[in-house]
């Protein structure tokens, strides 16, 4: 059986710049990503249904058996998993208006077009809960939570947690925390009386890190001295994070090892803080937080006093930048200089202050190797056809620019 997870065109747009170099079903919210979520509990085959650009990178797999395809921006849960399998050939399964899954049996299908074609056939409803479909950038941060509570049990159940060996580290209601093969801690406070805290694999808690679950952190990850987690918070793989950080999500790769404040934030692969950097998450005034949408191309009203920073993939802020109460900072942009940034910084933006300018892509380039060689990786012919699609896909966000930009000078 293959799960195929399909991009629903309108919640990708909403998504957007984190879905820009992504499927929906690549987001992690919780201690997974979407993708991981489907695989752990249905056990099958896991692919994509994308954006012919990124199809490259993240294939459909179609070995010639049944094949499901289901909207990548829900989470699985048990009920769900069951009721999608009891699906007829071609039955739908809906929530209210919003396609959830598809038996397509042995009938493979290229385009989410193909697959909306097919919606209407023995239509079914569920009900999922409001943490399990992601279906605006905020929401992200907002579930982060409930979805932490949701993997921890997935990952956890059945197993054994690993003991804490060092005397100076404090644990709270240690029955709801899991620590991985290989994590170090060294004189930690871990609370787990408000929700779970999964500790990953060969992670690292330095000296005095104070943690309140839900908290996760992945594999390899490292939280710096005296870093305060402050609940609803995933640090995914590969991170480097330290000063105060609140219900936030790190997708993966990323660095925020500095002093400073990260708030109902979510960050991408590839980014990185520069030293003191700080994020609003609360306006003056107390009134619902703004946030630039790619889908309007225009700021909408989150409905929400609390929303920090989304930063997609390959951004970077140097030293105590100051980012503004709902900032969008695109694929790939460099921000620095005084003041305030804008609240929407584009993607392949160099500065980001009164007189941007663009990060043309040999520049791009190499910055991206550089950061990739330090994790015994490179920038793939793969990646660099996306990047160039989203150069030119992004282009008339970059407002001052008015002559086509040759993507060579």
């Amino acid at each position: 059986m293959n799960i195929i997870l399909f991009d629903d065109p309108t919640l990708r747009a909403n998504l957007l710049p984190l879905t820009f170099t992504r499927p929906v079903a690549d987001i992690r919210i919780g201690i997974l990503t979407i993708a991981e979520k489907w695989l752990m509990v249905s056990n099958e085959v896991v692919s994509y249904l994308t954006e012919g650009y990124l199809q490259g990178k993240f294939p459909q797999n179609l070995d010639g058996g049944q094949n499901l395809y289901i909207n990548g921006a829900v989470c699985p849960t048990p009920e769900l998993w069951e009721q999608i399998q009891q699906l007829p050939m071609g039955g739908t399964l809906f929530q209210e208006d919003l396609l959830v899954a598809l038996n397509a049996d042995t009938l493979e299908l290229r385009s989410v077009e193909e697959v909306y074609q097919h919606k209407a056939a023995n239509r079914s409803q569920t009900q999922l809960p409001a943490h399990a479909v992601i279906t605006q950038l905020w929401e992200i941060f907002r579930f982060n939570g409930p979805q932490i509570r949701e993997d921890f049990k997935l990952v956890t159940k059945g197993r054994v947690s690993q003991p804490i060996s060092d005397p100076h580290t404090v644990a709270y209601n240690l029955e709801n925390i899991f620590i991985e093969e290989g994590a170090d801690f060294k004189a930690a406070i871990l609370n787990a009386e408000n929700g779970p805290i999964y500790i990953g694999k060969n992670a690292h808690v330095q000296e005095g890190t104070v943690i309140r679950g839900p908290f996760a952190i992945c594999e390899e990850s490292v939280i710096n001295m005296g870093g305060k987690m402050r609940g609803d918070v995933t640090v995914g793989p590969f991170c480097k994070v330290g000063g105060e950080i609140s219900n936030c999500v790190f997708f993966g790769y990323s660095n925020k090892g500095h002093d400073g404040f990260l708030g109902n934030s979510v960050v991408g692969e590839w980014c990185n803080f520069g030293a003191d950097t700080n994020t609003s998450n609360l306006k003056n005034n107390y009134s619902n937080v703004r946030l630039y949408s790619h889908a309007q191309e225009k700021f909408v009203d989150t409905g929400l006093q609390f929303c920090g920073l989304i930063m997609a993939d390959h951004a970077k802020c140097g030293i105590n930048t100051m980012f503004n109460t709902g900032t969008v900072v695109g694929v790939g942009a460099n921000v620095f200089g005084a003041g305030y940034p804008p609240n929407f910084i584009p993607s392949f933006t160099w500065g980001g202050g009164a007189e941007p300018q663009t990060f043309r892509l040999p520049k791009f380039y190499e910055v991206a190797e550089a950061v990739l060689s330090r994790r015994g990786l490179s920038v793939t012919d793969e990646d660099r056809k996306i990047y160039s699609h989203l150069f030119d896909l992004t282009q008339a966000s970059r407002t001052w620019e008015t002559e086509p930009v040759e993507k060579t000078a």
